[in-house]
């Protein structure tokens, strides 16, 4: 982790995750014809954002952090500014085989299927100390046009199961900087709550993007410097 904080700011939104159906629950909604009405509301499927109405996006963005949360399941979401470019930032971004340019609980990363296309599956490997090995992640969504980026965990030694988790960067209203938004949804642990579970991957996510900031940050100061 780099020693110096980044000067940018972070907001931090969570929320408690609603329920969702079953695949027994939605035989019964079948059988009383088919009708989620008369099924129990803690069954009922729902997709929710873990954005807030402080939370000031871009409906084209926000659209992209609306994920279904089932009943053992948890919901959130981080905001970064970033004083560089979308251009600069997303260079860094969107390298789904390299994340370790940023993510500093990563130890090292290789792709064991594709190219960087939709689909690509990559293995990961993180630092001790954390409760984890390693994780096989799948490449979802990558948008140059829209910088939007997606993957999910399928596999490995880890306790985010079910783990999804979608990027999106947009210039900031306020400055020439960027606005960058991680969401994501995972299943609550055995023994966890989902707090606890917010809290903990909530950390790991803010590190990331603070240092993705310090990183985007330099990058476009060396930039300027050289022009």
């Amino acid at each position: 982790m780099p020693s110096n904080p980044p000067r940018s700011s972070l907001v931090v939104r969570r929320i408690n995750s609603p329920n969702s159906i079953t695949t027994a629950t939605i035989a019964s909604a079948a059988a009383n014809n088919n009708n989620p009405s008369t099924m129990p509301p803690h069954k009922q499927v729902q997709k929710r954002s873990p954005l807030t109405s402080a939370t000031q996006v871009p409906d084209a963005v926000s659209r992209h952090h609306t994920h279904v949360v089932g009943p053992n399941q948890c919901c959130s979401a981080v905001v970064q500014q970033i004083a560089a470019p979308v251009s600069t930032v997303w260079s860094v971004v969107r390298r789904f085989d390299n994340p370790q340019a940023y993510k500093h609980f990563v130890k090292s990363c290789h792709v064991v299927v594709g190219d960087g296309d939709v689909g690509t599956l990559r293995e990961v490997h993180v630092i001790s100390g954390l409760p984890a090995a390693n994780s096989t992640e799948r490449l979802e969504i990558l948008d140059d046009e829209r910088h939007v980026l997606s993957f999910s965990v399928i596999g490995g030694d880890h306790r985010l199961s079910n783990y999804r988790s979608v990027t999106t960067l947009h210039p900031s209203p306020s400055s020439t900087g960027t606005v960058v938004l991680e969401s994501y949804v995972v299943d609550i642990p055995p023994g966890n709550t989902k707090e606890d579970t917010c809290v903990f991957v909530d950390t790991i996510v803010r590190c990331n993007l603070q240092s993705l900031a310090q990183i985007a940050e330099n990058a476009a100061g060396c930039n300027r410097s050289s022009s």
